[in-house]
């Protein structure tokens, strides 16, 4: 790994070296899984699921890892950013699942929200719930302070007659008054201010992406379905010269599957399918696009000192031993309508694409 020595005992990285142990500023493996990136104040600011050690580690034990970076390349350890409960009476008590955590900034409140996909202890995944949480300072702590099936009684924009009619397999129906489902989750912050919530929901057959109250806090009932009985999890979304741009996977747990692509020009749709975003082949697992490289779409990250640019992150799953998940970075292209994400190695920053115009 190309390096400069920092002291007696740490370097410093100057490059991405996707599926392999990314130490933090003590050494440590990063612990944020299934996280996602907050750029604020001149500082990144990376929050992701903390695991531990065996299989008991799916679960949250411990609760929401932050991390910070100026260079994206090397983090240092800010804490636990939202802890779970001992409180039995609490819905984020120790051994619920708290997955996929996002956090963006409010800007007319100043404060700074975090969402995650949370499933209630003992319940396994029956629950499909969206949990938020609130807090002054960018790196917490975070007050929990409930959770959504969200746009309960709302039907979706993009409704049709025939979604109205309950069914043995109609989930929008069915989860009509109590909201729908939300599972695998990212959000999104508009160039206008407006914050978007995706999740997975009927079973994960249908994304949802909903628009947020102002203050990010709550729903407002607008919301439009993406590819319904697509059987899409895993979203992550980015803006590029006006278009929209996801990536979510197929749904197959902890395993992985080839990743797809989707762009529309409206968020709330209608959305076209562009195929598999990805190329090349990972060396660690000699996995490629038939399997996304082993790893699974977490979130797209814009970078502030080259606009147009992304980085696409991906976790790999180890559920055996969570703790040992790895993460895969990697730059984004644009080619002829699609988004692109190629296998390297190695690279820095100073290796993607050229900045080009938002």
């Amino acid at each position: 790994m190309s390096c400069v020595l920092f002291g007696a005992e740490q370097s410093i990285r100057t490059e991405f070296v996707p599926d392999t142990v990314w130490p933090d500023n003590n050494g440590v493996h990063i612990n944020a899984h299934g996280g996602g990136v907050l750029d604020y104040d001149g500082t990144y600011y990376w929050f992701g699921e903390h695991k531990v050690a065996g299989r008991r580690g799916n679960s949250a034990q411990v609760g929401v890892h932050c991390y910070s970076s100026k260079d994206l390349y090397n983090w240092t350890d800010e804490g636990i950013a939202l802890a779970v409960s001992e409180d039995p009476n609490s819905e984020i008590v120790r051994g619920c699942i708290i997955e996929r955590p996002k956090v963006i900034h409010n800007q007319k409140t100043g404060k700074f929200v975090m969402w995650f996909h949370l499933e209630l202890r003992g319940q396994g995944y029956a629950a499909a719930r969206t949990g938020v949480a609130v807090a002054d300072k960018v790196a917490g702590p975070f007050t929990y302070l409930k959770s959504y099936r969200p746009n309960a009684g709302s039907w979706p924009l993009n409704v049709v007659e025939a979604d109205k009619q309950k069914g043995k397999e109609n989930y929008l129906a069915r989860d009509l008054q109590v909201g729908q489902m939300a599972r695998d989750m990212t959000l999104f912050v508009d160039d206008d201010g407006k914050a978007y919530h995706i999740a997975a929901a009927e079973e994960n057959y249908t994304l949802n992406i909903s628009e947020l109250s102002d203050d990010y806090l709550s729903f407002t009932g607008k919301y439009a379905r993406v590819m319904p009985f697509g059987h899409n999890e895993a979203p992550a979304i980015c803006r590029h010269k006006g278009t929209y741009y996801m990536i979510t996977s197929g749904c197959t747990g902890w395993a992985p599957n080839a990743a797809r692509s989707m762009m529309a020009a409206n968020i709330m749709g209608p959305w076209k399918s562009l195929g598999n975003p990805t190329r090349g082949v990972n060396p660690h697992n000699q996995l490629g696009p038939e399997k996304t490289w082993g790893g699974q779409s977490t979130y797209i990250l814009p970078l502030r000192e080259r606009p147009g640019q992304f980085i696409a992150m991906f976790d790999v799953w180890t559920p055996e031993n969570p703790i040992d998940g790895r993460y895969i970075w990697l730059p984004v292209t644009f080619e002829d309508g699609r988004i692109l994400i190629e296998w390297h190695d190695r690279w820095s920053l100073a290796d993607a694409a050229p900045a080009s115009a938002k």
